[in-house]
């Protein structure tokens, strides 16, 4: 069994609702995207030179555990300056294996 009408007039009057429905579903759409065109892209703060990673210890942050490039991707920590960086990596915190911050700083180790 069809759950659409039997006969051809409410047929007739089904499409032409549809094609109403669509039309107007359509317009909505094209709205939407408009809008996504006019609306500025996002602002994303300048990604930081260097990060220092700190171990955790229940939500806070410990001791500093290793100094990254800015755009290493396993790095997790907080933003430091380049003299914050050289300074840590002169303390013995570990410099990142796959970033190689010593080398990008010129300390050689």
């Amino acid at each position: 069994m069809s759950e659409l009408p039997p006969d051809l007039p409410r047929l007739r009057t089904l499409e032409t609702w549809l094609r109403l429905q669509l039309t107007a579903v359509r317009a909505r759409i094209q709205f939407l995207e408009q809008q996504e065109r006019n609306r500025p892209a996002p602002v994303r703060p300048p990604r930081p030179d260097w990060l220092l990673e700190t171990e955790r210890l229940g939500g806070r942050s410990g001791r500093p555990v290793r100094v990254h490039v800015g755009g290493c991707g396993q790095a997790r920590g907080r933003a430091i300056s380049r003299e914050q960086a050289v300074d840590a990596l002169g303390q013995g915190v570990e410099a990142c294996y796959g970033c190689r911050p010593d080398t990008e700083l010129g300390i050689l180790g």
